[in-house]
This record gives C-alpha cells, structure tokens and sequence, in this order.
C-alpha cells in the first residue's frame, strides 16, 4: 500500500512529530509510511502479542477505522449543520481518544521497539496530555469553549483516584494533530498486521 496521501495530510503536523513526539524531521515528513514499515518489520511473535491482545479480529477493527472515515466523508457533504458537527467531535474524540488507546496503541508502546517511530507515536498518544484528555471524553468531562476554539476538559494529572480533577484546555490545532496522529498510526498499525 501506497502510504503517500496520509503522510501528505500529516505534513502540516511535522513541527509536532518533531517537538512533541520526538520524531526525527525525516521521519516526520512520512510519518505514515515509517509506521506502516514499523509494523512490516515486527519479528512474528511481536505481531502475533500484538494481536493476541485483543477478542477483536485485528480486520474487524480496520472495518470500524473505515466505517468511521466513511462517517466523517458523509457528515463533511452536509456542510456546516451544528448538529452533524457536534456528533462528528463526539465520534471521532470517541475513535482518536478512548477506542484506539484501548485497542491499539497501549500495546503497540509496549511491544514495539524503542527506538521506533510508531513506540514513539503510541506512547505520545497513550500518555500526558492526550491520556487526561481520553479520560475527560471516557467520564463526560470536558465542552466547548464559548468560541468553539478550544476544547474545556477536567482531568486527574496522575493515577491516583483520589487527586481532585484539575481544568485543562486543548486547542482546536493541538487537537486536530492528536486526531490526525491517531487515525494514521491506526490506519498503518492495523493495514499491516
């Protein structure tokens, strides 16, 4: 599979492959292909503990990645009906945030080798500050904010159940690249397992 179109759509994410993923400038001007040549590469008992960790056929989850893509297409041709926007945040913070952590990039940031590119994507999308994010869209706390720029989110900073929640905010570019981030490593992680 040609990996050319997500890596162009992920170009104007490159400073933060860079500064907050830790990727090299190279590896962030093809993010999607380097992932996808990541995953090729697993030894087999490495891609056989990656999909061991899951009841769900690694297939059935590129059906619903794909089911979910078909979704936003749809939902882009209504135009801009508040209704349909807001049900495409819900959806795809739903996807990017709590379903792809779960299913995807936890155990890819545990078997995947350390120094490559799709650890270092997994672990940023598994832990602070897209973690705290996950857990504000998984227990409903977080909105808009007034100007529908940024996301409001309540969140626990560390583990312990105990910590009060704490006010965050993400902005709409900062969020765009979490988003972006998820769909391609999953695309790439799933399309190659």
């Amino acid at each position: 599979m040609n990996w050319q179109h997500l890596d162009s759509q992920m170009k104007g994410f490159s400073s933060q492959l860079t500064s907050k993923v830790d990727l090299t400038t190279e590896i962030a001007g093809k993010p999607a292909t380097v992932v996808a040549a990541d995953i090729r590469f697993l030894a087999p008992e490495q891609k056989a503990e990656i999909q061991a960790a899951s009841p769900v056929p690694t297939q059935d989850r590129l059906n619903e990645l794909k089911a979910f893509q078909g979704w936003m297409e749809h939902a882009q041709k209504v135009g801009n009906n508040p209704f349909i926007k807001r049900a495409q945040v819900l959806t795809q913070n739903y996807i990017c945030f709590v379903y792809l952590p779960e299913a995807c990039f936890r155990i890819l940031a545990k078997v995947c080798p350390s120094d490559s590119a799709i650890k270092k994507c997994a672990r940023f999308l598994s832990n602070n500050p897209v973690r705290a994010f996950r857990n504000a869209v998984a227990h409903a706390n977080w909105t808009y904010r007034p100007d529908f720029e940024a996301i409001i989110y309540w969140a626990r900073e560390g583990s312990d159940p105990n910590e009060p929640l704490k006010k965050f905010e993400v902005s709409q570019h900062d969020l765009e690249f979490w988003q972006a981030l998820s769909r391609c490593v999953a695309y790439a992680a799933y399309s190659n397992l």
